[in-house]
């Protein structure tokens, strides 16, 4: 059996921000870890200006001393995807990753891609998302073209896997859940957490936190939390919104004055950096994700790593990740639903019970089975060849 000894990682990686930077760091780390070389190639251009929706697309942070990143590929400029391409031909990994979300990256991956494999390159995605929650034309052609360039694939919920299918029926394919996300820290006591965003320690916290887009229903939220609020409900309870938005502002914040809810809500509209994150976990009693539409979701891995119980929406495969009264209750994508889900949870008392479940679910959500699963699907792909 051919071994599995150097993998290049192709996507967001510093100086990009976001979860998905964070995601490809800590898989490289792991592979390390594991005995394998493991470097990132990353963008100069990711999106372009007038096609970003939020105030950055860069970090402050500094660059981890303990990576090997270069920035190589723009997402529009195609002499660079032949550029890159090259470069991973030279370099000659075992196996290139490419981490796939959105199909406006598929030309850019796909050539990279094609490249690579024509010098005997195996080539994994990583699936985020075959099909995108916001539609648009020729996502159908390009998601093919990027599908075509592929050896095999992993993928993290049975959502994007019943997608994968509708472009390729035999190439191979491995389910990885995702990973916890474990870069942001320890949980700090929740005095400290909520005297740190200037939160009264004394009430109860129902948490949204990410990227504020119309898939992910935080308009559903609002009613639900208006829903509360008319049943007399929310004494000693807040939402806290914590996230940029990057879509929508002003029907979000037109909605929250027509349902009566800016004493209610308490917004931290802005992007949420890596060192903060821990502070608003470490004070939530409880995490919700009323999205319209869903693959699976970072927002659960930073909610199991910091055992903070949730309600889902029955959407996509966040009831694979979120099991129905075990960790969190899982509920129709509709207000009065949501709201019954959220009441019930703090009625009867069942943070401890699902605390302590969280424990043992998390046990699932290891990086280093994700790296594992990435080896076996190599040598799965090696047999085949050699077959």
């Amino acid at each position: 059996m051919t071994k599995l000894k150097s993998i290049l990682i192709l996507g967001p990686a510093h100086p990009f921000r976001g979860g998905l930077s964070g995601f490809n760091h800590t898989l490289a780390r792991t592979f390390r870890a594991m005995g394998m070389a493991c470097r990132l190639f990353t963008f100069t251009t990711q999106y372009p200006r007038l096609l970003f929706p939020g105030s950055s697309q860069l970090t402050d942070e500094p660059a981890p001393e303990d990576l090997t990143i270069s920035r190589e590929l723009s997402s529009v400029n195609p002499w660079t995807w032949w550029r890159t391409g090259r470069r991973v031909r030279r370099l000659h990994p075992d196996l290139l990753i490419v981490r796939y979300w959105i199909p406006a990256m598929a030309p850019a991956f796909g050539t990279v891609a094609r490249i690579a494999r024509r010098a005997g390159i195996r080539t994994v995605a990583l699936l985020d998302n075959v099909i995108p929650h916001e539609k648009r034309p020729m996502d159908t052609f390009l998601t093919r073209y990027f599908i075509d360039s592929m050896d095999g694939f992993v993928y993290m919920s049975e959502q994007v896997y019943r997608d994968l299918r509708q472009f390729t029926a035999d190439k191979p394919a491995v389910f990885s859940p995702h990973p916890m996300f474990t870069q942001y820290g320890e949980t700090l006591p929740r005095e400290e957490a909520c005297a740190r965003l200037g939160l009264d320690p004394a009430l109860h916290y129902t948490l949204f936190f990410g990227y504020i887009r119309d898939y992910k229903g935080l308009d559903l939220l609002y009613e639900a939390w208006a829903v509360l609020k008319k049943a007399g409900w929310l004494k000693g309870h807040r939402l806290v919104v914590a996230g940029e938005y990057y879509s929508g502002r002003e029907r979000y914040e037109r909605l929250l004055r027509e349902l009566d809810l800016q004493d209610e809500v308490i917004l931290f509209d802005r992007f949420i950096a890596e060192g903060e994150v821990r502070l608003f976990f470490s004070a939530a009693d409880l995490v919700c994700q009323p999205y319209r539409t869903a693959t699976q979701s970072g927002v659960t891995q930073v909610a199991y790593w910091f055992d903070v119980p949730m309600v889902v929406t029955d959407v996509g495969g966040l009831r694979e990740i979120v099991p129905d009264g075990e960790v969190g209750y899982v509920t129709a994508p509709e207000p009065e639903a949501i709201a019954a889900a959220i009441r019930r949870f703090y009625d009867e008392h069942r943070a401890e019970e699902f605390r302590a479940r969280i424990l043992r679910y998390r046990e699932r959500f290891t990086w280093e089975g994700m790296a594992r699963n990435f080896t076996e699907l190599y040598h799965r792909l090696e047999g085949e060849t050699q077959g």
